[in-house]
């Protein structure tokens, strides 16, 4: 039994989002979606109790090992959230797969997580079951976006009714496998407590409320739209209107039913880019939330002039959930993604791990109930990334205004040292991304002779137009100190990004670090 559960008491995830929707009507509906044929389907908050239900007796009668993981790489369906709530309510682990995930990736996971059940999408079977057999997985399911496949075949006669497993605080919930840019991906560890404190913190600051419909068009093997999104639904009893990927034409028709949008940077763009986008289709929404990736300024000022509306930018990672929000009620201020939530401890330090001055630059680490407990057999890994007071090193740089508000200038493995000098890609991305012509930059550091590294910028025009790398630099010349001016400045039609938006500063660093 976990140390941190009271006799008597239940802190499974799922007990704790029951509590929000199981002061709905049964019959309402919770979730609406389409099929594959485009017609709708909707949920009720029974349905959901009642397939979760059926679920979770399919897991436990497989008789798997106390702790089992489920590791699951599906397309996003509302049959995929169910299976991650039935996963919770018997109490085992769940491991959420980006569906991009190729099969040695898959391999790797699998090897080093070692589930005890593998879900998948029915076209990926076959070499699935490959990498199960040679990893001694004992069970393979399938779930197709459109309810097909084994794992529904198999519940389907099940009885629609199950006690949720008792869980504590500290026992786990879920492994979040990182990106892995700079070697190979670690498994970060969250808790039933971890997550429930996040979901109660968000629900609160967010203003959560009855009536709420959110418009859910994110991937489910992430933080934002697994964790966030579909917790704060959930736990709030809000409707979902549940899309199946982003599509621009899709969410401006339904965005005038709902009340809540949480994207990535990119979505926002999209949108704009849309002339149907404006203040009347936004008319009834009233929080509009950004994360995953930076918010351009540009963007967010073009969002409120096109709708009356400041989008809410904040901020986490896999192994924290969220860590800061700009507020609801109060200034949101661009370019920042705003002040600590309640109850996380945030500080920046400089190299010699002490507090910086004013509004220093420094690196991030933070302190909070929400802050998970480690990695997933990586003890080594786990002590290097704590301070020996319990703060975590998040690996992100940033600074702090007079008001409290965090900006985050960059990783700290993104650090460019150039002859001896700190270079922070993301201040001179700022000042390239105010350049006419200039629609977004990334700045990466590549290997020189004499500077050790040396300052490159990737820069994407804006439509029509086309900056040259000597004006570019020119420009910086007279705003930034020398060793912070790009060596060059290369001109692309776009940034490689990952599914959440995240530019992929490796494969700048790979094309361009000659």
């Amino acid at each position: 039994m976990s140390k941190n559960r009271k006799p008597g008491s239940n802190a499974n995830l799922y007990a704790v989002l029951a509590e929000g929707f199981a002061r709905r009507a049964p019959d309402a509906c919770a979730i609406e979606t389409i099929d594959a044929a485009g017609a709708p389907l909707y949920y009720s908050w029974s349905d959901i109790d009642r397939a979760s239900a059926r679920l979770a007796n399919l897991l436990t009668g497989l008789a798997l090992p106390d702790g089992a993981r489920v590791a699951v790489q599906v397309d996003k369906s509302v049959e995929s959230l169910l299976l991650y709530l039935a996963c919770l309510r018997a109490g085992m682990v769940y491991l959420p797969l980006n569906s991009a995930y190729q099969q040695a990736e898959v391999d790797y996971f699998v090897e080093n997580a070692e589930p005890s059940l593998i879900v998948c999408a029915p076209r990926a079977l076959p070499w699935i079951a490959e990498i199960a057999k040679a990893r001694g997985v004992a069970h393979v399911l399938t779930l197709g976006d459109d309810r097909s496949g084994t794992l529904l075949e198999s519940a389907a006669s099940l009885s629609d009714r199950f006690e949720t497993v008792a869980r504590g605080a500290d026992d786990l919930a879920a492994i979040l496998y990182t990106s892995g840019t700079t070697g190979r991906s670690k498994g970060a560890m969250l808790s039933h407590g971890n997550l429930a404190s996040n979901a109660r913190t968000l629900n609160l600051y967010w203003r959560w409320r009855e009536g709420d419909v959110l418009l859910h068009a994110l991937p489910i093997f992430h933080v934002h739209g697994l964790f966030v999104a579909s917790h704060g639904a959930l736990l709030s009893g809000s409707k979902m209107i549940w899309l199946p990927r982003f599509d621009a034409a899709r969410v401006i028709a339904r965005m005038p039913e709902a009340t809540v949008f949480m994207g990535v940077p990119t979505m926002y763009v999209r949108l704009l880019d849309d002339a149907g986008f404006d203040a009347e289709c936004t008319r009834r929404m009233r929080l509009f939330i950004s994360g995953s990736a930076p918010l351009l300024t540009d963007t967010f000022q073009q969002f409120e002039a096109r709708t009356g509306q400041r989008i809410l930018e904040r901020y986490g990672m896999s192994e924290t959930v969220m860590l800061t929000s700009n507020p609801y009620d109060g200034n949101r201020v661009a370019g920042t993604v705003g002040l600590p939530l309640p109850g996380v401890q945030l500080r920046i330090v400089d190299d010699q791990q002490q507090p910086v001055d004013g509004d220093a630059i420094g690196a991030i680490q933070v302190k909070g109930p929400n802050v998970f407990s480690g990695y997933w057999r990586m003890p080594e890994k786990t002590r290097e990334e704590f301070t020996d007071d319990g703060f975590f090193k998040t690996g992100d740089v940033g600074r702090r205004d007079a008001n409290g508000y965090v900006s985050i200038v960059g990783r700290s493995k993104d650090l460019i040292i150039s002859g001896g000098y700190n270079v922070y890609p993301k201040e001179i991305e700022s000042y390239l991304d105010e350049m006419d012509g200039v629609l977004e930059s990334a700045v990466i550091g590549v290997p020189h002779r004499d500077f050790g590294e040396a300052v490159v910028a990737v820069v994407v025009p804006r439509p029509g137009s086309r900056p040259e790398e000597p004006a570019l630099i020119a420009a910086l010349k007279s705003r930034i100190a020398s060793f912070k001016v790009p060596k060059r400045v290369h001109v692309v039609d776009e940034l490689p990004r990952n599914q959440m938006g995240k530019v992929q500063k490796n494969l700048l660093r790979d094309r361009f670090g000659e």
